[in-house]
């Protein structure tokens, strides 16, 4: 983590965007309800068992309910009401499975984390909150279920940032090669990078459904997956309802959304997806999509603020090029990271980062403390992260960097990393167009590959864990 990326706003964002615009929205989490399980021959009330932990048929029959009054408020078509417990069961173990990594790695989401994420969404939809409120309400979302959702998203975001980010490598080479392409300069068009006037390409919402091909599928298990993923092909083309499709037969996570993946800008989304897309207006679908996961089926819902075949205006752009500069202030900082995990909590991270603080006030060179304590990859170099431009960090880290003076070290600051310190060494003025760009890039082709490879990493988790699912056996013993 030489350079921490805030990156809540492609999975926050996309379930707050869905559900402003009005695109559909999702009642989620009803934990604790006082609806009589079932009558389905388990006397044990037990679902299905994940690792150590359990859901209970009562749990799957509270997030039921409500999404049944959901789906009918959307007017979306539903299956059996077996096929919507199963549904709904499958979603809440890849929850769980979410969670105990995320416990694991001492993640926690906070209140003040989801306030954070909730005044973003607003600001982005230009609402106030109680605009975003009515909003969600007048979709059929009860608050309290939006938020829970809400939760969930920023959870899952702190954990793909913890567990995949890392892995995930941009070389000047990729660079290179996607500004020299259309869509790249479209891209950074897109976002107002090198003096280029912004494309009409706004942000583009994308539904899906996903049937998964199992690591350990045979050719013949494949070949039936893919027949399966035919005839639903043929059925939309057909006529059926894609939303009612996702809800009874897509894999996904957001099956019961109505596959609904959210709203994105357009450069943001997979490589795949991108590809599939390109031609596609809204209401239409996609060819089958073959990815890691499995078989994609993918519809394009809206193209919001303009259509997703716009040409770049690429001349405008590039004539413009030389003629702007982009003044921007950049700051040479170093820092020691204390993270959180199971042998080390939050309290303990930051009595440690504290300790460390006292040291260094006492004459310690924090250069050495970082080499020797800190937990970052910056370590090595004595915690320095070279020059930082405005939007390289997350937010907590930046703001408490730009209180400090040359030279200063600053008070602890926590962020979904874990505890800093942080100590500015000098700032500096300098034109960053061409690096924006670049940076820009570097953006839009991390955000591309970080998806597919955090669903990659969910199927390991999910393949190597222990899952005990009741009512799947059940239906299959009928």
């Amino acid at each position: 983590m030489s350079k921490m990326r805030f990156s809540l706003k492609t999975a926050v964002l996309a379930v707050g965007l869905s559900s402003a615009l009005g695109v559909v929205s999702t009642a989620w989490a009803q934990k604790a309800a006082s609806t009589q399980a079932p009558a389905n021959g388990f006397v044990d009330g037990i679902a299905a068992v994940v690792n150590d932990d359990v859901i209970t048929l009562r749990q799957v029959q509270g997030q039921l309910e409500p999404l049944v009054a959901q789906l009918k408020h959307q007017n979306v078509p539903m299956p059996d009401m077996e096929t919507m417990r199963r549904q709904v069961l499958q979603r809440m173990i890849m929850e769980r499975l979410e969670e105990q990594e995320a416990r694991a790695l001492g993640i926690r989401v906070t209140d003040a984390n989801v306030l954070e994420a909730l005044q973003v969404i607003a600001q982005r939809n230009n609402f106030t909150e109680q605009q975003l409120r009515a909003e969600v309400e007048r979709n059929g979302v009860r608050w309290e279920d939006y938020m829970a959702t809400l939760r969930q998203e920023i959870m899952q975001d702190q954990l793909r940032m913890r567990v995949v980010d890392s892995t995930i490598n941009i070389t000047d080479g990729d660079i290179d090669a996607f500004l020299r392409t259309e869509g790249g300069q479209q891209g950074i068009a897109a976002l107002g990078g090198g003096g280029a006037t912004a494309s009409p390409t706004a942000e583009l919402a994308l539904a899906q459904i996903l049937l998964r091909v199992p690591e350990s599928a045979s050719a013949a298990e494949e070949q039936a997956i893919h027949q399966k993923a035919q005839q639903l092909l043929q059925q939309l083309r057909s006529g059926a309802d894609f939303a009612g499709l996702a809800v009874a037969q897509s894999e996904g996570q957001e099956a019961l959304r109505g596959g609904v993946l959210g709203v994105r800008a357009a450069e943001e989304w997979p490589d795949l997806f991108v590809q599939a897309t390109r031609s596609l207006n809204p209401g239409q679908v996609s060819d089958l999509i073959r990815s890691g996961q499995g078989y994609h089926i993918l519809k394009v819902l809206d193209s919001v603020g303009g259509t997703q075949n716009v040409e770049p205006r690429l001349a405008d752009a590039q004539s413009k090029q030389g003629d702007q500069s982009m003044m921007v202030t950049q700051t040479h900082a170093r820092h020691i990271l204390v993270k959180l995990s199971q042998v080390m909590d939050d309290a303990q991270a930051e009595q440690r980062i504290r300790q460390l603080q006292q040291r260094i006030a006492h004459g310690e060179s924090f250069e050495d403390l970082a080499k020797r304590y800190s937990e970052d990859s910056s370590a090595p170099q004595g915690g320095d992260l070279g020059w930082l431009s405005p939007g390289e960090t997350v937010p907590s880290f930046e703001q408490a960097m730009d209180k400090l003076q040359d030279g200063q070290v600053g008070e602890p600051v926590k962020s979904q990393f874990g505890w800093h310190l942080i100590q500015v060494i000098e700032r500096r003025t300098r034109n960053m167009e061409n690096e924006y760009r670049r940076s820009q890039a570097r953006q839009i082709l991390f955000q591309r590959r970080a998806e597919p490879a955090f669903e990659d990493w969910l199927n390991g988790v999910r393949g190597k864990a222990y899952i005990d699912n009741r009512l799947e056996k059940s239906s299959s013993a009928e």
